[in-house]
């Protein structure tokens, strides 16, 4: 791969995890809303112990995916923050590493996606695994799922 084909594949990682994560951040709010609004739509009852609790309940389910928007949020900062319009030769936030089978994209932490017909496991630099391999040049190996993995690339 030339150097501007390795920066190109970089930049599609990068927008395939701003999409993933714009996706996750617009259903947080669409179940925040829902959630909102199956607690307005909770009826006053004679039982109204019932009540209070599914409107309590309601609420809580709204708490929850705020948090979780959050954490995505500052997933999506962090990626913004990625330059992936540079080569690297050493591990760190931006590069990519190739490996036999797997590339790691120290980015954000969003776990393994097919992209363009090749895994990737994008890992958030704060990682225990990024942080492993913070420093690696190409032909370092690394243990990762039990076996010896060694770094064919870096960019």
């Amino acid at each position: 791969m030339t150097a501007p084909e390795k920066i190109l594949f970089k930049k599609s990682l990068k927008q395939a995890a701003l999409d993933i994560l714009q996706q996750r951040i617009d259903t947080a709010k669409r179940s925040m809303a829902e959630a909102q609004q199956a607690a307005n739509q909770e009826e006053k009852s004679s039982a109204g112990d019932k009540y209070e609790t599914s409107r309590a309940m309601g609420h809580l389910q709204k708490d929850m995916h705020a948090l979780q928007m959050a954490g995505q949020m500052k997933e999506l900062a962090a990626l913004h923050a990625v330059n992936a319009d540079r080569l690297y030769d050493t591990a760190t936030a931006g590069a990519l590493l190739q490996c036999q089978g797997t590339g790691f994209f120290l980015s954000a932490g969003l776990g393994k996606h097919t992209i363009r017909g090749q895994l990737i496991l994008y890992l958030s630099p704060q990682a225990p695994l990024a942080r492993l391999l913070t420093g690696k040049k190409t032909g370092d190996s690394f243990s990762f799922g039990g076996k010896e993995t060694v770094i064919l690339d870096i960019f």
